[in-house]
């Protein structure tokens, strides 16, 4: 076994850790103020980090915003609503995310040409995003059929799993705008160029917001449609956003010819899939993950599952717009490869590392001091005395939330980093070893035990988020993605 993790690099070796020492060493030297030391502004410092990531995470804040709101209105709608929304969208994004990082690869690649010199190639590695996100909305259409018997299996009682039907096949459907938008905004990503992902995201969110309000409680001549009003707007904001992207690519980047490297390409498709396809099952393997943790939450009952779906309705408030800055240091990870400077890598994730933990330490201390109002924002109209337990609940689950939300910044980071260098099947092996001991096999031995609780499941959870941290950090600081070269 150890030779095993030796061979995939989890484990660095002497002259890495040498020549890395400050890197090492860096935790236990480094006082707290020199941590956030100022740094120039040079390719890899936070002013560069911040010139791409900041509109990637106003970007994904606005994203977030819509399925926050969604829950938010659902939670006054109904417990029953609020308690279908988080399992059914979860279980839609278990196949969404996993296509949308195979599609949404196309930005390392365009960062990659992007910093080697040859914009030739930019366009052809778009249009391969592109016809993978249209034959990827296919297998989304295709997964609706059997969406009656999965929530069904899932236990969750009648009601709950006709609400999650609904909601899971409506989004499956309309998955192809979520789709094009990965591979639409993956060329503004890797291009360096985030702003307009900033733009047409807020726009897809001024849309979504108010149509989340009309179509689920009804108003002027929208009918009330509840769950699958929440469902429909959020389609039309994705619809809205590719729209929008696709009318800025052919505007901005009319010198790139666009339009005339439409055809597939298989040398660029077969690279493509070389590398975005473990990136895409990294994604698939983490939703199928959190989806079975939420399952078995669901199984102690409708208070437990609705406080959960709430604190991590929170915690994607707090964690998706961090995801704009792991696409940051993808993008210039990506761009220091093609320009054949790995070496800036380590700087890259050193700067987005302090800027990561900058933004998650008020966050978390506001989970654990605010977190009563934080779950008053979702109490119901029709509450009432049932919501107190709920309330209560969702306040201790909150300190979980608080706890794993600081080491998550690894995971942003240095996830972020190696898949910007290409190293993303031993991402993906992180993700299936620590799935599998750290929280597949210590539930299922909680179940045989008779040791399941509310507590029990969350201190697994939050010791799965540690182990994935430490190992990504480990993985990066052995350097063995160094030697990697995509283009």
């Amino acid at each position: 076994m150890l030779l095993f993790f030796r061979r995939v690099g989890f484990f660095p070796r002497r002259d890495v850790v040498a020549r890395n020492a400050w890197l090492y060493a860096y935790p236990m030297r480094e006082c707290l103020f020199r941590f956030w030391r100022k740094h120039p502004a040079t390719p890899q410092g936070y002013r560069a980090i911040l010139r791409v990531g900041l509109p990637l995470v106003a970007g994904m804040f606005s994203t977030t915003l819509m399925e926050f709101t969604d829950r938010l209105f659902l939670s006054r709608y109904s417990v029953t609503a609020i308690a279908a929304a988080l399992p059914a969208g979860t279980a839609s994004m278990v196949l969404q995310f996993a296509l949308s990082g195979l599609c949404g690869y196309v930005s390392t690649l365009i960062a990659q040409y992007a910093g080697a010199g040859r914009p030739e190639r930019i366009s052809c590695a778009l249009w391969q995003g592109i016809w993978l996100s249209l034959a990827g909305a296919l297998l989304l259409a295709f997964s609706c059929l059997g969406a009656g018997a999965l929530f069904s299996w899932m236990g969750h009682g009648p009601e709950v799993a006709a609400e999650e039907e609904a909601y899971f096949s409506i989004l499956n459907l309309g998955g192809v705008f979520f789709l094009l938008n990965s591979a639409l905004g993956g060329f503004f990503v890797g291009m360096g160029t985030t702003r307009p992902v900033l733009l047409v995201n807020f726009a897809g969110a001024l849309l979504n917001i108010p149509l989340d309000y009309a179509l689920i409680f009804g108003w002027a001549f929208f009918p009330e449609l509840g769950i699958k009003g929440a469902a429909l707007a959020t389609v039309a904001g994705w619809a809205l956003s590719s729209l929008i992207f696709a009318v800025l690519i052919l505007k901005s980047a009319s010198h790139l010819d666009i339009l005339g490297n439409w055809k597939p390409d298989r040398d660029m498709f077969l690279r493509l899939l070389r590398f975005g396809a473990p990136s895409g099952a990294n994604l698939l393997v983490d939703m199928l993950a959190f989806t079975w943790f939420i399952m078995e939450v669901g199984k102690l009952g409708l208070a437990e599952l609705a406080a959960s779906n709430i604190a991590v309705s929170i915690n994607m408030l707090i964690f998706m717009p961090m995801l704009g800055l792991t696409l940051a240091v993808s993008t210039l990870t990506g761009n220091a490869m093609g320009k054949g400077r790995p070496e800036d890598a380590f700087l890259i994730a050193g700067n987005a590392m302090r800027l990561s933990l900058s933004y998650m330490l008020p966050v978390a201390a506001c989970c654990v001091l605010f977190g009563g109002a934080l779950m008053d924002i979702f109490r119901p109209t029709d509450g009432g005395t049932a919501y107190a337990g709920i309330r209560e609940t969702g306040i201790m689950l909150l300190y979980y939330v608080a706890a794993y939300s600081l080491v998550d910044s690894c995971n942003i980071v240095y996830m972020g980093a190696l898949k910007g260098a290409g190293d993303t099947f031993a991402v993906l092996l992180i993700l299936c070893f620590a799935a599998l001991f750290c929280l597949i096999l210590p539930i299922t031995l909680l179940k045989i035990f008779g040791l399941t609780s509310l507590h029990s499941l969350w201190m697994i959870f939050t010791a799965y988020v540690v182990a994935l941290a430490l190992t990504a950090r480990w993985r990066f600081l052995r350097g063995k993605w160094q030697n990697i070269r995509m283009i």
